[in-house]
């Protein structure tokens, strides 16, 4: 039997397939279904995993869940039209994204929450053994769960080209970046970031040849993108001028990149809509600086920086402004700054995981660290203590150790779910989320698009190697 309609018969009181496809027969026995079909769309193998990850999306899309892109909020932010008064923040669902997601929404839903984003690294995709159709698949799932209403933003975080394989073979390299970025447009991911700042060459004479191949090859990119975004659809799309835990960005960084991107973007494919918001570096790095006893050291922000280059951003270029990257282990009280200092978006990934591992079962965590004894000692510096190897490399077993993690006690997905719930509810709070869900309702008219069953079914993505990627 087709999986599909094996799925849907095993949920016969929920779906029904029809000439006009899958409908929903019961939205209550749909929601009720949806635990088991995040689990079977992460954990299932081969046909069944496609159908599960098409079903919920399909399903989504009849309770009125759309994948959208948030461009014409940030564009409108651009032109003055919303105040730089909340940063939205973009979150990495390393590990139980159904759960993780649901506790999202739930804030989302307590204070009137709009704009808040859902992504994943084409680094992450990689250790976390989640292509983009099972990650939207459980973001989708738990919007169903929560009832949620409207258009849900999931992102393309670092779509990043490795400086190493590009300086190998720069064809294979763009292409792979081409391949992902197709494979996310068709699984809903609406809202893409792409990286091309580990090319930025600082040996130049000039910032402007610095950031050449950056720009360039960022450009081309974006045409790729527009070529296949759903019709009716403006793909949000970032750029990026320099590399997190690298110096500082400048103005004059910014301005070279932006004036080289836009005049090669005109010359590629004329009057095709650019960037929405650019990546900056101001200090931080993806995961923290971790000390050698484990504990993270106190990482100084550049908020200066940080508003500067917002505003030039706004006020040069029409975007919404700077992005703030490597932010989720920095203190709480930092947050409101990235308001304060008018950051358009902030990308949250690491404590999540810190959270998990907090509450992981001792069994299970001292087997995680022996594959990572086994598998990736290599990542090891020669002055890391034990504790720096484990907290830099744990991210690594989450692939490996997935089915694990999703069949932990209920008691212990309990205390994580309810930690992770309560940081979500301070950290919106402090990035200026409350009530603005008006402004996604007054802004973004999601366009509803049809998945595509073949998209799913019988679909194989290779894994690639992706140790060298940031998150």
């Amino acid at each position: 039997m087709n999986p599909l309609t094996a799925l849907v018969e095993r949920f016969g009181d929920a779906f029904a397939l029809t000439t006009a496809g899958l409908q929903v027969v019961e939205p209550a026995a749909a929601r009720k279904a949806m635990p088991q079909l995040a689990e079977l769309a992460a954990l299932a193998a081969g046909p069944e995993k496609g159908a599960a990850q098409y079903l919920i999306r399909a399903a989504a899309q009849q309770l009125g869940i759309i994948p959208a892109s948030i461009h014409d909020l940030y564009m409108a932010r651009g032109r003055g039209e919303v105040a730089p008064t909340f940063t939205v923040p973009a979150i990495n669902l390393r590990a139980l994204p159904f759960l993780a997601a649901r506790a999202v929404f739930r804030v989302m839903h307590e204070i009137d929450a709009g704009p808040v984003i859902f992504e994943i690294a084409r680094s992450e995709i990689g250790y976390t053994d989640q292509r983009p159709a099972e990650y939207a698949a459980q973001i989708l799932a738990a919007a169903v769960v929560e009832e949620h209403q409207g258009p849900v933003f999931i992102q393309g975080d670092h779509f990043q080209l490795s400086a190493k394989r590009y300086a190998q073979d720069p064809d294979a390299e763009v292409q792979a970046v081409q391949d992902l970025i197709a494979e996310a447009l068709k699984a809903g991911f609406l809202n893409i970031d792409i990286d091309a700042s580990t090319l930025v060459d600082l040996r130049q004479p000039t910032v402007a040849e610095q950031q050449r191949v950056n720009y360039t090859r960022t450009a081309e990119l974006t045409v790729f993108l527009r070529q296949r975004e759903p019709e009716g659809v403006t793909v949000s799309t970032g750029g990026e001028i320099g590399e997190v835990g690298g110096h500082n960005s400048t103005p004059e960084e910014l301005r070279a990149f932006m004036d080289g991107y836009n005049a090669t973007l005109e010359r590629l494919a004329p009057g095709t809509p650019g960037l929405s918001k650019i990546s900056i570096q101001t200090g931080t790095s993806h995961g923290g600086v971790v000390l050698p006893d484990g504990s993270l050291a106190q990482v100084k922000v550049d908020f200066d920086t940080l508003r500067r280059l917002s505003r030039l951003a706004r006020e040069e270029y029409g975007l919404a402004g700077a992005v703030q990257h490597g932010a989720s282990t920095l203190p709480e009280e930092a947050f409101g700054k990235f308001v304060e200092y008018e950051a358009c978006e902030v990308h949250l990934a690491t404590n999540f995981m810190n959270i998990l591992y907090n509450h992981m079962p001792a069994d299970l965590k001292r087997e995680i660290y022996a594959y990572l004894d086994q598998h990736h000692q290599h990542e090891r510096k020669p002055n890391w203590t034990d504790e720096q190897f484990y907290y830099k490399t744990r991210k690594r077993a989450l692939g490996p150790f997935k089915k694990e993690i999703w069949g932990l006690p209920a008691e212990v997905k309990a205390r994580v779910y309810a930690d992770w719930e309560e940081q979500f509810r301070r950290l919106f709070h402090l990035l200026g989320l409350p009530n603005t869900r008006h402004l996604v309702e007054r802004h973004i008219r999601p366009v509803a698009v049809p998945p595509d069953p073949r998209d799913y079914v019988g679909a194989v993505a290779a894994g690639e190697d992706t140790t060298d990627l940031a998150d």
